[in-house]
């Protein structure tokens, strides 16, 4: 073929691509993905007991089904050993020393540290800025200090108003028999509670012969339920599920206190803090009435009971746990969510004749931390590094990307991303911790006190 038949015949070939090209129908962009949506699950006073924690003779077969689809953070500790100021930091990212959130329960509402009522350029806590992204936020039960998000006191007085301002769309606490959100909280069975002025403080009961005869077997059926709805939704959505137990008083199934008679749960430890100037003096859990005598310290088969009934309640919302990460799977929801697992602070069970939280040393500062991420985290990775619970909130806004990123405040801590993806990286050298105006450092070789 000559040169001028072959040129001839490419441009015909070249022109009937480009007509070809021209003609046919644009290709349809992807579809945008949908962001991960956020399950948050608080529980108030857990230990670091658990099975994923190598107690094994603590039961606790869901909490540790999720450890084993995500990473376990061996060394999480809390900014404040009690239920109020460890969860401002937490939600607001703020440390104690930069917000002075350093001992009480009312941090969110009242004094210097109150969050502003009315928006801000910047989100003031981490559920309003995943809102302000578009997200669908909803709460159930106690993810700030107020069992039900809503500014009341313990005999049910005040106004009701947000804790948390602008953060949540829909309030969804269950509350049963018990009427009020305080009153599910310290409740016993039929619809009794700590505060109804009947005398009620039985530190344990074990009664109840249902899940849902009980406030957080409630909590997890509306969690059921908000899961089937949230999953018919086109936007992402930020779910927080906060459970009551093991707080006191301990209080679950009949069954559970059963089941828990069998475990080999060894005696508590007695490492000479007894007489440390930072040995907690609360007299929370001696203001219950005992079933047995009431002595300091409790003798050996008191402890045992009392150490027992706490883990009934353990065992007890570990099931509660299982009901609403089965509801995630069975929606179809878990391959793009991401879980996380938190508690307020640890709890001294006897351990130096110590009983409760208000004490900066280790057991009380010590608490869990397991972060499921698909697609990110390791399934079943356990990590040492030093993590502190000022690191979820930067954490959560680097695996959601969320649209909307401005803070009211700078955040103190540091994203947990490379330990979920395995990386042997050391974060941090030390957390900080606050219990009044004693400060405490947690390093890798220990702890100490200022």
């Amino acid at each position: 073929m000559s040169r001028l038949l072959l040129l001839a015949a490419c441009l015909l070939l070249l022109g009937a691509a480009s007509a070809a090209a021209q003609a046919a129908p644009p290709a349809e962009a992807a579809p945008a993905r949908r962001p991960p949506n956020v399950l948050f699950l608080a529980i108030d006073d857990l230990r670091p007991e658990l099975g994923c924690y190598g107690a094994g003779a603590v039961r606790t077969p869901h909490i540790d089904a999720l450890a084993a689809d995500g990473v376990t953070f061996l060394r999480h500790y809390v900014e404040v050993p009690t239920c109020g100021a460890s969860r401002y930091a937490l939600l607001t990212g703020r440390s104690a020393r930069s917000s002075g959130a350093r001992r009480g329960n009312a941090h969110f509402y009242q004094g210097p540290t109150a969050l502003a009522p009315q928006a801000l350029e910047g989100a003031q806590t981490f559920p309003e800025l995943f809102r302000r992204s578009g997200y669908r936020t909803e709460l159930i039960g106690k993810l700030s200090h107020t069992p039900d998000g809503r500014v009341y006191a313990y005999d049910g007085s005040g106004d009701g108003r947000p804790e948390l301002p602008h953060a949540w769309d829909h309030y969804a606490t269950p509350y049963g028999a018990w009427k009020r959100g305080w009153g599910s909280f310290f409740a016993y069975a039929d619809g009794l509670h700590r505060e109804d002025g009947g005398g009620h403080r039985d530190l344990m009961q074990f009664t109840a012969e249902n899940d849902d005869d009980l406030p957080d077997g409630q909590m997890a059926a509306a969690a059921e339920r908000r899961l089937a709805a949230l999953a018919a939704t086109e936007e992402p959505f930020f779910l927080a599920v906060g459970f009551f137990k093991p707080h006191l008083p301990f209080v679950a199934t009949r069954a559970d206190w059963e089941a828990v008679q069998d475990w080999p749960v060894p005696a508590p430890q007695h490492e000479g803090l007894a007489d440390s100037p930072y040995a907690t003096t609360s007299g929370e859990f001696y203001g219950y009435s005992f079933p047995f005598e009431k002595t300091r310290p409790l003798d050996e088969a008191s402890t045992r009971t009392a150490r027992l009934a706490y883990l009934a309640c353990v065992r007890y919302v570990d099931r509660q746990v299982g009901r609403v990460l089965a509801a995630l799977d069975a929606h179809g929801l878990a391959e793009n969510t991401v879980v996380v697992l938190w508690s307020d602070h640890g709890w001294y069970l006897g351990e130096d004749g110590m009983w409760g939280k208000h004490t900066p040393l280790e057991r009380a500062m010590h608490s869990p931390l397991i972060v499921r991420a698909p697609g990110v985290s390791v399934p079943g990775h356990r990590t040492t590094a030093l993590a502190s619970s000022l690191d979820v909130y930067p954490t959560l806004v680097e695996l959601c990307a969320p649209d909307f990123r401005r803070t009211a405040h700078p955040l103190d801590g540091v994203s947990l991303a490379p330990l979920l993806r395995g990386e042997d990286v050391a974060l941090r050298d030390a957390v900080e911790g606050w219990w009044g105006k004693v400060r405490t450092v947690r390093t890798e070789s220990g702890r100490t006190f200022q």
